[in-house]
């Protein structure tokens, strides 16, 4: 169950191959193709390519009767200018690893070195390299793809790195972890005037500055409330860039935030309703369009369980707090059919955010998590 010091610089050097070599959401062949490439050598009994997207996963069977235990991570990239200034920073402009997603990926790596030489006793193992989680389309088109039925999981697990925790500390609870949420996209539509005569057209302007404060007001409760909503405008567009035209259209951008995805379809109805009845009130019409739509991430106790014998057995200290989180993960949808759990492991009190430019995933953090994830194999699976 332990990774040799070669292992452990391999995979480092891997790490950060991957993280100069970032490619985001729903581009991610290259670094698929790293994947497949990198567990060669460890012999998976099955390996599946191209699952809803770009994604990969690797089976370890031991051909013997037993539970399916899916492992997860991610490899998509984020579309940020990388300001970190490490020696193996992102080659591609624009385009970085800020949330960790290489790391992850590594530690699941380590998992397919050690599975490799020696199975489980009974069941299967599969690594899981999902694409596309940061657009919240990868784990839903992973599990839409009918060959998922091939590798269907009775237990799936999941980790994230979390500045802000201490080092090597997990945080973990049972019920939600993750907020659900979506970004929606409202459009409004009336008639381009003359900017002379304003006054034959029908400007967009007013319902947009009713809009703007009525959206964010339709959120409700405090965060540690089941019934929390909350709504975030996040952009706003009006017309043309020009001096010589009254706009006839707008759009505003908003992202909405539950704790409950019952909770989600009742905020997304009020906010229709709310932006149909400004339109109307100023002769327009209004559409609408969503996008990154992510679950709420809802862990099941028996999984969570399982971490936490892993966690006791391993010396690894956990607590619930910071739980759950206000941003989204599409793991969840891997819960609908399976036992399935996520924790966060702490990536340091002062280690950058994710998502800012100057983030890199801390290395030492790949024996920690592939340690937690094998004693877990192992409980379930001897």
């Amino acid at each position: 169950m332990t990774l040799t010091n070669r292992d452990l610089i391999e995979l480092t050097e891997w790490r950060r191959r991957l993280h100069r070599q970032p490619e985001i959401s729903n581009e991610e062949e290259k670094t698929a193709r790293e994947v497949v490439n990198f567990l060669a050598d460890t012999g998976p009994d099955k390996v599946l390519t191209g699952l809803g997207g770009h994604g990969v996963a690797a089976v370890y069977d031991s051909g013997e009767a037993g539970p399916t235990v899916l492992f997860r991570s991610e490899l998509d990239a984020l579309p940020i200018e990388e300001l970190s200034g490490v020696e193996h920073a992102s080659r591609a402009p624009g385009k970085s690893h800020m949330c960790g997603h290489d790391g992850h990926t590594a530690i699941l790596a380590a998992l397919g070195r050690q599975f490799g030489r020696e199975r489980p006793a009974r069941g299967r193992v599969v690594l899981m390299f999902q694409p596309a989680e940061e657009t919240g389309n990868g784990a839903a088109g992973v599990v839409a793809d009918p060959r998922f039925s091939e590798i269907a999981p009775d237990f799936a697990f999941s980790l994230h790195n979390l500045p802000g925790v201490p080092f090597g500390e997990v945080r973990l609870k049972a019920g939600t972890v993750n907020c659900a949420s979506r970004g929606m996209r409202i459009a409004l539509d009336g008639k381009t005037a003359h900017s002379s005569m304003p006054e034959t057209g029908t400007s967009p302007m007013i319902a947009v500055s009713e809009l703007m404060p009525a959206l964010p007001a339709l959120g409700r409760g405090t965060f540690a409330d089941d019934d929390f909503g909350m709504v975030t405008v996040t952009h706003c567009a009006m017309g043309e860039a020009v001096f010589g035209i009254a706009p006839g259209s707008a759009e505003v951008w908003a992202t909405l935030r539950t704790r409950r995805d019952e909770r989600m379809a009742e905020l997304v109805a009020a906010a229709e309703a709310l932006a149909t009845g400004i339109a109307a009130r100023h002769g327009l019409s209004a559409r609408f369009a969503y996008h990154e739509i992510f679950l709420a991430s809802v862990n099941a106790p028996d999984a969570v369980e399982h971490l936490n014998r892993a966690l006791d057995q391993e010396g690894v200290s956990r607590s619930e707090e910071t739980l759950p989180i206000r941003a989204s993960e599409d793991f969840g949808i891997f819960g609908h059919n399976a036992k399935s759990a996520m924790f966060f492991l702490g990536a340091g009190e002062k280690h950058p955010s994710l998502h800012n430019p100057d983030y890199d995933f801390p290395d030492d953090l790949i024996p920690i998590g592939s340690r937690i994830f094998m004693r877990t194999a192992r409980n379930l699976l001897g």
